[in-house]
């Protein structure tokens, strides 16, 4: 093949390279990982979920591993906003890589609060609204679709950044709610985040997760995740980034037929950090094997019979 693949993507407005983006919560803030990995080739970093005041997050234990996934209630351990740009943003804008700020709140005025500091920083790609943390006290900001267009219409109307919304398969209506996200002014969906699940030490006949129930990732969620996404494309106008139980090229490349334009990879940079590169390698391969040159050419191109 003479001509050059691209698997470039625009994203939120923001051109990234490649589709391949490490998920928040899986790269800490950058410094963790960049003497493991080469985190410039990939398409983007999301950075751990930011809140307007330091977190300590859950009670441990806070992670328990399943035949097929990985259950966690973090419960949002951050630094903080300030602390976030004081002692960790210099480091990530070295990272050579569009970077996406995560944030959260349990009311829109706390989104704001964090969005309205954000704003003074340059350098920020864009900014993902964790709409749908399932680890926390509160209920799942998403399973309130008002609440859900009062946070990306506040937000819309004061940022230059871009608003990508990430939300969870856990409501009535998810294509619903990514039109409404879409209306409200959200430029790319996140879609889906961790599943609610439980596990228990039969030695002890108690809960492994401190709270008793977290949110499953892995393999596990893979084929929910990859509905969501088939179920949302072409009901919206904007980029969908897919994340579920990505560990190969051959998951993103059946998250890029449902109609993903880009995909996230969480739980595997767990079990292997070069996951992420290795998905990207097995993508050049498969598009150089089918002669195909750019991502367009498979973006939701699953065929379905009528």
């Amino acid at each position: 093949m003479k001509e050059k693949i691209d698997l470039s993507v625009e994203i939120a407005g923001v051109k990234l390279k490649n589709p391949v983006i490490a998920a928040s919560g899986t790269f800490g803030y950058g410094d963790e990982i960049t003497d493991l990995i080469d985190v410039s080739k990939l398409g983007a970093v999301v950075t751990k979920t930011i809140t307007l005041e330091p977190r300590s997050g859950n009670p441990v234990p806070r992670l328990a591993e399943t035949a097929s996934g990985l259950l966690n209630t973090i419960g949002l351990q951050n630094v903080g906003v300030q602390k976030f740009l004081k002692e960790k943003w210099e480091d990530l804008r070295k990272l050579g890589v569009p970077v996406v700020v995560s944030i959260a709140g349990e009311t829109a005025q706390e989104y704001v609060e964090v969005v309205k500091i954000l704003e003074e920083v340059v350098g920020i790609a864009a900014i993902e609204l964790n709409l749908s943390c399932p680890n926390v006290s509160k209920r799942i900001i998403c399973k309130d679709s008002s609440l859900v267009e009062e946070i990306i219409s506040q937000i819309s109307r004061i940022s230059k950044v871009p608003i990508i919304a990430k939300l969870s398969a856990q409501v009535d209506d998810l294509v619903y709610l990514s039109v409404l996200a879409e209306k409200s002014g959200a430029k790319a969906l996140s879609l889906v985040n961790t599943f609610p699940g439980m596990a228990i030490d039969v030695k002890s006949w108690k809960p492994k997760l401190s709270t008793v129930t977290g949110g499953l990732s892995g393999p596990a969620i893979k084929p929910l995740a990859l509905k969501c996404v088939w179920e949302v494309f072409g009901k919206v106008n904007i980029p969908i980034i897919g994340g579920g139980g990505i560990s190969t090229a051959e998951d993103a490349l059946e998250f890029f037929l449902a109609g993903a334009n880009a995909v996230s990879v969480g739980t595997a940079n767990f079990i292997d950090p070069m996951n992420p590169i290795k998905i990207l390698n097995g993508l050049e391969e498969y598009f150089k094997s089918r002669k195909i040159l750019k991502m367009q050419e498979i973006v939701g191109k699953l065929k379905v019979e009528e």
